[in-house]
């Protein structure tokens, strides 16, 4: 049976705060900070990059992701591979897709955290004290990299115990957002025109450059994915009624923070020096000097919750896709006994050493929105192509499906051309990560799959009466009393050859009783059964356990189980 993924409780909403919209809540950090850098601040850019912001959030995330990607959960379960596992026996080559969506969600949880802390702690230069805080100062650069090491040490203990805490904190970060945007729209009540559609259209069209800033533009949505993503920990009801408040907490401040410019900055080019010199951020502007301190800290905490729940989804990520066959095996610890909570010492040492070479090379945040939004954009192009096939298996009107495909491939291939601008300043690091993690995903893909194909099965009833004979034959050294094999025999009459020439040839092993354990990963996400075949009684057992992607496959601790159960 599958979740009831429309229910709607006030922990849920509590829990999707804290769990989802980190990413994309602490987008206006940064986002109008990208689009001004270089401009003229005058109506045309502001309210025309405005209503491209609107509008964005609604097509891209609102109607794609809220409304129609929710809709396919996996028993609940969403994300990339989720999703992956319900099309994968249409077609054979949506194992690329996967791979390129999970590949650039890694490649994101290596950009995330600097940019989320960075654009947070930026915030001081606003204060007289830190306003010499320019590009040639490392001041900020070590905060940042103290709070990320800091951060990424914690990661072996786990949040459990203060993940409680997040969803009650988002929920005073998206309130100060409503906040301080409504203290600001009366600075400039025209920009309330921003919510018609003809100005961003025109602002694409006509602006000098306007279609460029849609790589800045597309930065206010690039939390989309994880409404996706975790599905499964606050369902689909949560996350659709705490969207609307979020949505609203966003389009508040980005109204304020625009009115505010078009009050205070009209007329003003924001070159670098500008910027520096007259402490020019879109979003702290909208602050009193007096709450600039908290206003930080409040923020920088919203940057490492956001943070926290990408390299959360990292591991969970190269969980699923070692469950999948398309990762290599690692090693992954469990800090509590709480659902969802694994620690994978490698991939947290990697995307450590990423998020440090990502602040070292960038240094401000206005510098990362290239190499962001690209992680992003291909995440979301695989979504719709994954999505589409599901339509397809749900025999959705084909004609439906193919104005799902057009529009938003138009949409998102837009965005990309935009975002492409910036390739040589700094989007290629992206590729570069994306490109490498993809490599791993495939080479582990094709190398399994070669490997599969040279393995060599024999019929298991051919040595049955050796290795009964085995077994009893006391005049050889008893070797074990249970002697435990994993075979990858999806049949059960057969075993691998390598398992009969270890049991037979050479130095043969008596033991009292073999089991066989063959474990197969299921499409679906969270079954845990297993079946027990017994050959030969008390001789010969196989144990068949059939686990769904998402269960932590300790097979030890279930072979107890099985075996105490055979007992009892």
């Amino acid at each position: 049976m599958g979740k009831n993924t429309n229910r709607v409780t006030a922990a849920g909403l509590v829990i999707a705060l804290g769990i989802i919209y980190g990413d994309i809540g602490t987008s206006p950090l940064y986002v109008f900070n990208e689009i001004i850098v270089g401009r003229l601040i005058d109506e045309r850019l502001i309210i025309g990059a405005l209503s491209c912001i609107i509008w964005t959030l609604t097509l891209q995330t609102t109607i794609k992701y809220v409304w129609l990607v929710l809709q396919a959960d996996n028993r609940g379960e969403g994300g990339t591979f989720a999703l992956y596992a319900l099309v994968r026996r249409q077609r054979r080559w949506l194992v690329i897709p996967a791979m390129l969506g999970g590949a650039a969600l890694l490649a994101d949880g290596i950009i995330t955290p600097p940019i989320s802390i960075t654009a947070a702690v930026e915030g001081l230069r606003e204060l007289p004290a830190f306003r010499h805080l320019g590009e040639t100062d490392n001041s900020i650069v070590i905060i940042v990299i103290g709070i990320l090491t800091a951060f990424f040490f914690l990661q072996q203990f786990g949040s459990a115990s203060i993940g409680k805490l997040f969803g009650p904190i988002m929920f005073i970060w998206f309130t100060m957002l409503a906040i301080l945007g409504i203290y600001h729209i009366s600075d400039d009540l025209s920009i309330f025109k921003a919510l018609s559609p003809h100005y961003a259209i025109e602002f694409l069209a006509k602006y000098p450059g306007g279609y460029w800033l849609l790589g800045a533009v597309f930065l206010c949505t690039t939390g989309g994915e994880a409404l996706y993503s975790d599905l499964g920990h606050c369902g689909r009801g949560n996350i659709r009624v705490s969207w609307v408040y979020v949505k609203s907490c966003l389009l508040l401040n980005y109204f304020g923070q625009g009115a505010f410019l078009l009050a205070i900055r009209k007329g003003l080019t924001i070159t670098p020096g500008i910027k520096n010199q007259l402490g020019v951020n879109a979003f702290y502007d909208l602050m009193p000097q007096w709450f600039i301190i908290p206003g930080v800290v409040i923020a920088t905490v919203a940057a490492i919750i956001a943070s926290q729940a990408m390299i959360s989804g990292s591991f969970t990520l190269i969980s699923e896709a070692m469950r999948l066959n398309l990762w290599p095996k690692l090693r992954i610890r469990y800090p509590s006994e709480e659902k969802g909570q694994l620690y994978i010492p490698g991939i947290a040492l990697m995307l450590f050493i990423g998020c440090l070479g990502m602040v070292l090379y960038f240094r401000e945040s206005s510098r990362m929105g290239a190499a962001y939004g690209l992680a992003i954009i291909v995440t979301m192009f695989t979504t719709t192509i994954l999505f589409a096939n599901f339509l397809i298996a749900k025999r959705v009107n084909q004609i439906l499906i193919w104005i799902f495909l057009i529009a938003f491939f138009i949409i998102e291939t837009a965005y990309f051309i935009a975002l492409m601008q910036k390739f040589a300043h700094g989007g290629y690091i992206t590729m570069l990560v994306g490109g490498f993690m993809f490599s791993i995903m495939y080479v582990w893909f094709r190398s399994r799959r070669i490997k599969n194909r040279y393995v060599e099965f024999v019929r298991l009833e051919h040595y049955i009466p050796q290795i009964q004979e085995l077994s009893n034959d006391r005049s050889v050294p008893k070797y074990a009393t249970h002697l435990v094999y994993l075979t990858s025999a999806n049949n059960p009459k057969e075993i691998e050859h390598k398992i009969i020439y270890s049991i037979l040839n050479k130095k043969p092993k008596r033991s009292d009783i073999y089991w066989f354990v063959h474990v197969d990963t299921l499409d679906d996400p969270y079954t845990c059964e297993y079946k027990v075949d017994h050959i030969i009684p008390n001789d010969i057992i196989r144990v068949e356990f059939r686990l769904g992607f998402r269960v932590e496959p300790k097979i030890n601790l279930m072979f107890r189980k099985v075996v105490a159960d055979l007992v009892a």
